[in-house]
């Protein structure tokens, strides 16, 4: 199935917003589409379009909500040193397209050779970081899933057991696994030193329980986990953790 990757635009004159939209209206025949992202587009933007030379750059990336991580292409003559790709006036089109394909694209067509949509297994384009929930309850992976969409983190996998997490494990990398400690199927800290000694380790694992304690704080952190969130979640705790992802 093919995506649609959402481009977050800022900036640009007339002109440019036309050649923009034309080139949307063009991509319908790519897989994945772009689209124009807006407030009301059913997830966060996978990579942003922004003009350097406007004022609206600067306030969009002064903005407490603007993540570090997120995918920039770059427009204009000023320095941006966490732009993905940079681009100078007068912008060439084509060649915009070539880069936003590079990114997306290929991974697509990965993924369609792949056959993992009839396995059932969700795959990620490249330009975004998936999440793995394993042993939690409904309502706490919902709770996590809205938490993880605020810090961009939008493509989420859940296991209700380690057994059921293992063909996502075995079909593609994660950038985040979060564990619960309550765990009935396998004991969570091997599981925590099995993605650990992946060859492409999550950049982030975190545990999750009922019964914290220092104790188990100190299990975590020698574990190489980035922390360990208490259940019920304590949302303070739940934000200041994802945003060290």
């Amino acid at each position: 199935m093919a995506s649609t990757i959402w481009v977050k635009v800022v900036g640009f004159s007339g002109v440019e917003r036309h050649s923009i939209n034309t080139l949307f209206r063009l991509s319908v025949r790519h897989a994945p589409s772009y689209n124009l992202w807006t407030a009301d587009a059913p997830c966060p933007p996978h990579v942003s379009l922004i003009d350097l030379d406007c004022h609206e750059a600067e306030v969009e990336m002064a903005s407490p909500t603007f993540n570090p991580h997120h995918k920039v292409i770059a427009v204009g003559n000023k320095p941006h040193n966490q732009g993905w790709r940079s681009f100078q006036r007068p912008v060439d089109w084509n060649v915009m397209v070539q880069v936003l394909d590079s990114l997306f694209v290929s991974q697509a067509y990965l993924e369609a050779d792949s056959g993992l949509d009839e396995l059932g297994v969700n795959t990620v384009p490249p330009g975004m970081r998936g999440t793995l929930l394993i042993g939690m309850k409904h309502e706490e992976r919902l709770y996590l899933r809205a938490r993880l969409a605020l810090e961009g983190l939008t493509d989420v996998d859940e296991a209700e057991t380690a057994e059921l997490a293992g063909p996502y494990v075995s079909s593609r990398s994660y950038a985040v696994v979060i564990i619960s400690l309550q765990l009935g199927d396998a004991d969570p800290w091997s599981l925590v030193q099995a993605f650990n000694g992946m060859l492409s380790p999550p950049h982030a694992l975190i545990v999750a329980t009922e019964k914290p304690s220092w104790l188990v704080m100190e299990h975590a952190e020698q574990a190489g986990c980035l922390g360990l969130l208490e259940i019920p979640f304590n949302p303070p705790q739940v934000l200041g953790l994802l945003q060290k992802v």
